[in-house]
């Protein structure tokens, strides 16, 4: 293949931002913020954003086209501003959150699929072969599974126009938002569903859960930090992108403005159709299903505000219910297709080949198919024993998802702390630099380990407060035992292969 065949499957800027876009941005904060916290939620994400995801994504950046030649990702910029067996523990503890996070949604992601077809969720019903509910999705999951490993392993052309489209529904599910809150603001004349009280309403939550809990507030922290989590995730696709030394950055850029006020303002808009107390506060109301009540109440509030029949205003209700659950299959899908294979590669391409038993190190095209598939393969048998398991299995996996938690933002401790180092190496040439001094580079990097860190000590704690202490002991488990089975995995390597040279 020639270079001039090559350059036309790079990444441009456009889709490399929707990438980005669809990996980080998930419209499901923005109603299961409202719910949690309402209008108070918005103080926490200009906090999460300032102190975290606006610093951390132009380290990203820094590091992103500094090594633009790298394939190792997150790994090879540690590795190469600390050493090996500290990107490996990082980098390793990450991809095991994303596992988990596949289990998990390969299952969920099937109830936006049902509002699309019937405007509402009716998956507890679904049957297929004399399967019910639970065990159908997660058949389904795993059909799932399959499909998106089998099209990820044709190569980044493939991936890339299903990224593009997820992309695009999530910004057209936005664009609806906010045409259709200030539209409805419009026809009430100014009236909002949820009253701004002054400053109370941005620091005082309308959820009972929440009130007089400053611990329980705290920790919402991790939720928004959740929120704006896996822009490192496309730090393996730097060497997949045109003229990686400006497109890269820019792509960063752009897309941390654009999901940085897209939360706040996005959270403001739900209060313009959706009265917490009225809409949010029934029991009926969970974290699955609020995205969906948030949305298809619009759709109603849109009618009303015209003065639309109350059949007309439900039907509207429904529609935007099932547009929202297209909207939100096409985002995951798009999620699904570059979290299948990016954190992967990183891991992977990054890390030493003999490190890993048989051809798992091995890559072909530039994707580490072997690692893919057995990738697959693991994610399938949890998504089986979870579905097929029954309680014990039930409660198992929820002792994953605590142990993942807080194992899942610790490695952005990792990137920040190898970034001083990264900045002090004057061997490393630097094209893109935000950070113009090493004063500066420290200053932001501790306030990144601080604000990832303080909130992790909140959300690990909350549980134990309130009663709950297997999740604290599983949420502070978690990361010592991966960190663990990676030191363990290093150490092994080294005495095998005392005296080589390490990648």
């Amino acid at each position: 293949m020639d270079s001039g065949e090559k350059s036309t499957k790079k990444l441009t800027l456009v889709p490399l931002t929707l990438m980005i876009f669809t990996s980080v941005y998930g419209f499901n904060n923005i109603p299961r913020s409202f719910y949690k916290m309402g209008y108070a939620a918005i103080p926490w994400y200009i906090f999460s954003a300032i102190t975290f995801f606006v610093p951390f994504a132009l380290m990203v950046a820094e590091f992103g086209s500094a090594f633009k030649e790298e394939k190792g990702g997150i790994y090879s910029w540690m590795n190469r501003s600390i050493g090996p067996r500290f990107a490996f523990i990082g980098t390793f503890m990450w991809y095991c959150s994303y596992v988990t996070w596949m289990v998990n949604v390969a299952s969920g992601m099937w109830i936006p699929v049902s509002n699309a077809i019937f405007g509402k969720d009716t998956t507890q019903s679904w049957t297929l072969f004399g399967l019910q509910g639970p065990q159908v999705l997660g058949v389904l999951g795993i059909i799932w599974i399959l499909v998106v490993t089998y099209t990820s392993t044709k190569g980044i052309e493939k991936i890339k126009k299903v990224t593009s489209l997820g992309g695009s529904a999530v910004l057209l599910l936005n664009v609806f938002l906010w045409v259709g809150a200030i539209a409805v603001l419009v026809g009430n004349k100014g009236q909002l569903a949820q009253p701004i009280e002054g400053v109370k309403s941005f620091t005082q939550t309308p959820n009972p859960k929440y009130v007089g809990n400053i611990i329980a507030s705290l920790a919402f922290v991790v939720y928004a930090l959740f929120a704006y989590g896996g822009i490192e995730a496309v730090g393996g696709l730097v060497d997949e992108t045109e003229d990686a030394e400006r497109t890269f950055p820019k792509g960063i850029l752009i897309s941390a403005t654009v999901i940085s006020v897209g939360y706040s303002l996005g959270i403001l808009l739900v209060g313009v159709f959706t009265n917490w107390g009225a809409v949010m506060g029934i029991k009926e109301v969970n974290l699955g299903n609020a995205s969906y009540i948030v949305m298809s109440n619009l759709g109603y509030s849109l009618g009303t505000a015209f003065g639309a029949s109350e059949s007309i205003a439900m039907a509207l209700g429904r529609g935007v219910a099932r547009f929202v659950g297209l909207s939100m299959s096409l985002a995951l899908s798009g999620a699904f297709f570059t979290l299948m294979y990016s954190p992967l590669k990183q891991l992977i391409e990054g890390t030493p080949t003999k490190l890993w038993p048989g051809k798992i190190g091995e890559t072909r095209d530039g994707l580490p198919i072997n690692a893919m598939w057995i990738q697959a393969a693991i994610v399938c048998i949890m998504i089986a024993l979870v579905s097929f398991g029954g309680s014990s299995m039930a409660a198992f996996f929820n002792i994953l998802i605590s142990m993942t938690n807080v194992a899942m933002t610790l490695p952005y401790m990792f990137i920040a702390i190898a970034f001083p180092y990264f900045k002090n190496k004057e061997e490393i040439k630097k094209p893109f630099v935000i950070y113009k001094t090493q004063g500066i580079a420290n200053f932001w990097t501790w306030v990144v380990i601080l604000t990832v860190g303080l909130a992790n000590l909140f959300c690990i704690i909350q549980p134990a407060i309130e009663g709950d202490m297997q999740t604290t002991i599983w949420s502070i488990a978690g990361p010592i035992i991966f960190s663990v089975v990676a030191w363990l995995m290093y150490s092994n390597y080294e005495k095998k292969n005392k005296g080589g040279i390490l990648k």
